[in-house]
């Protein structure tokens, strides 16, 4: 064998040698730090108005809490109590509504301790139910971790899901 080819042989050894470094590199930087999401409008035109600061949060209605099964009759809404977005009110359909991350969820939550895709807010049986999605953080329901299949949730019984934490309400 020539020198030329054994030369070019290295050569091209070294060259695929650095594609896998670089495809490694990319792979963890790609882990430890996620892909970019792209910024919703009304996120985006809320923290530029604002000044980036948090809305201040609404004070809770002095009347007590109504108890019973959340009936899609009875519940109307989501309503954030603490986190990043607290205050903040969500209209409620009968379509289930997943909690998380990714830009894809109903109610998008950007923190560490949520998962893309955390949970799953649902209507079953004319009742307002919880279920995890094998989150890492786990999905909590008056203080509780949710486990199994879908969890009944009561009006006013807090969900906490990473940093957040939000209540069904009238």
């Amino acid at each position: 064998m020539s020198e030329l080819v054994l030369l070019l042989l290295r050569i091209g050894f070294l060259v695929l040698l650095w594609f896998f470094v670089f495809g490694v590199v990319y792979s963890l930087r790609a882990d430890l730090f996620g892909v970019k999401v792209r910024k919703l409008p009304a996120e985006a035109t809320a923290g530029a108005g604002s000044g980036g600061a948090a809305p201040a949060p609404k004070p809770k209605p002095a009347s007590p809490r109504t108890s019973g099964a959340a009936t899609a009759s009875t519940v109307t809404k989501l309503v954030i109590t603490s986190g990043p977005k607290a205050g903040m009110e969500l209209p409620l359909g009968t379509d289930p509504m997943t909690i998380g991350r990714s830009s894809e969820c109903g109610l998008v939550i950007r923190d560490d301790y949520t998962s893309s895709h955390h949970a799953r807010l649902m209507l079953r049986s004319g009742t307002w139910s919880i279920q995890d999605l094998d989150s890492t953080n786990g999905t909590f329901l008056a203080g509780s971790r949710v486990t199994g299949g879908p969890t009944p949730i009561n009006i006013g019984d807090p969900v906490k899901v990473g940093a957040t934490t939000f209540e069904l309400r009238a």
